[in-house]
């Protein structure tokens, strides 16, 4: 079971000199390459709305947003190699900006945890409830992290700057949230 963290698809997350040319065609106004950014990106974008909102309904939204706004906005992005962590703080702003304008964030239900795995052929459905149970155990910025790093295999300088947290705090709460889920997959804490 511990090996199901290792569904962390570093090897399948998009490659950004990829995404980069992807944008450099959304800002010439390229409907197919908005749609081959979103292809490659919206996993990690739904994953991260989730996780600030804890609503299925708002993270589809915000994701829906983010995408308009890359729509919008692909010129102003400057190719540096990070057009991840662009993507992602687009997304963190918009989740927080839907947080300040309802003043409260409601439980988040099994079913959405369960999409962030969906797309996932290696998880079997067994496996995303374990998975699902043992997420629970950890606290919501724990949660963040390996979320950021797991779906979109972003490094840990890129989750600190888009959730504008000192790497070490990164690191830190994402070796604690490791620790706590090996203890919880591995049946020292009940699920």
């Amino acid at each position: 079971m511990w090996m199901m963290l290792g569904m962390m698809p570093a090897n399948s997350a998009p490659v950004p000199e990829e995404l980069e040319q992807l944008l450099l065609g959304v800002a010439a106004g390229d409907r197919e390459a908005l749609s081959g950014f979103y292809a490659r990106t919206r996993t990690a974008v739904y994953g991260l709305a989730l996780s600030y909102l804890r609503s299925g309904h708002d993270a589809e939204d915000v994701t829906q947003d983010t995408y308009l706004k890359v729509w919008d906005s692909a010129g102003t992005y400057r190719p540096q190699g990070k057009p991840m962590a662009w993507l992602l703080t687009i997304t963190r702003n918009l989740s927080l900006m839907r947080i300040r304008s309802r003043d409260k964030v409601v439980d988040m239900s099994q079913e959405d945890w369960n999409m962030l795995a969906v797309e996932s052929s290696d998880v079997t459905a067994e496996d995303r409830q374990v998975l699902t149970a043992a997420l629970y155990g950890l606290t919501d910025q724990e949660r963040r992290v390996v979320l950021l790093h797991a779906v979109s295999g972003l490094k840990h300088r890129e989750i600190a700057q888009i959730l504008e947290m000192p790497l070490a705090t990164v690191l830190s709460k994402y070796h604690r949230a490791l620790k706590k889920l090996r203890d919880l997959l591995e049946g020292d804490e009940p699920l």
